[in-house]
């Protein structure tokens, strides 16, 4: 039988990446979205339409009222910003990353699962805290200290096989693993049909990321 894995699917590009390097993996595919209270729907649009498209055998999408309270432009009426930011941008949610890998590991539990995968990256990306390596090591030594592992002698594998890519490594990857891009949304500040803005920090890694990768932009933009 095949191994199940959890892969957190966000609907974006470097989570669709993501599913297809777990489906590569040869693993058993469990696809977790969050209805956190993001700007715009067309990312769980989006990951409902790769879930899909990758056969996963079942696919969550957890609401999560993140907007509760705010902090971050992608949930709350911040404007989101058209220039590239200094330090940590105001599209940072606070501890989304940790706050998910913590419902993935309970429903990973609860399938009798030891794999997630999340497509985090800390090449090109936009200086989110918890998309560096180092958080990565240390949930995967807190997950294993506060579950059932902790007693049962099995450890957690927390995948980040998109950690060390730059943007157009991971598209390249992607194509080669039969991603469809078109199906994906990345954009901070879509409109509600879903086309993208074109000049917020996603759009601008996206872009960049097809231009090197030399693929063509699949993206609606407005």
């Amino acid at each position: 039988m095949k191994k199940k894995a959890v892969v957190l699917l966000s609907g974006g590009l470097d989570s669709a990446t993501c599913l297809a390097a777990a489906k590569a993996d040869g693993f058993e595919l469990y696809a977790m979205s969050f209805d956190y209270g993001q700007r715009h729907k067309s990312e769980l649009e989006a990951s409902q339409k790769l879930a899909k498209a990758f056969g996963v055998v079942e696919h969550r999408i957890f609401d999560l009222n993140l907007r509760q309270w705010g902090g971050s432009a992608l949930t709350s009426d911040m404007d989101v910003p058209h220039e590239e930011a200094v330090g940590i941008p105001v599209t940072y949610v606070p501890a989304r990353n940790l706050v998910f890998l913590s419902l993935a590991s309970a429903w990973a539990e609860t399938l009798g699962c030891a794999d997630i995968f999340i497509g985090v990256n800390s090449v090109d990306y936009s200086n989110y805290p918890d998309c560096r390596s180092e958080f990565i090591t240390a949930f995967t030594n807190a997950v294993n200290l506060g579950t059932k592992a902790a007693d049962e002698s099995w450890k957690w594998n927390i995948h980040a096989p998109l950690q060390n890519l730059s943007k157009a490594e991971i598209i390249k990857l992607g194509v080669s693993l039969g991603v469809d891009y078109s199906l994906t949304t990345s954009c901070y500040d879509a409109d509600d049909d879903g086309r993208a803005c074109g000049k917020c920090a996603s759009c601008l890694l996206r872009k960049d990321g097809f231009a090197a990768a030399n693929v063509p932009d699949p993206t609606r933009y407005i």
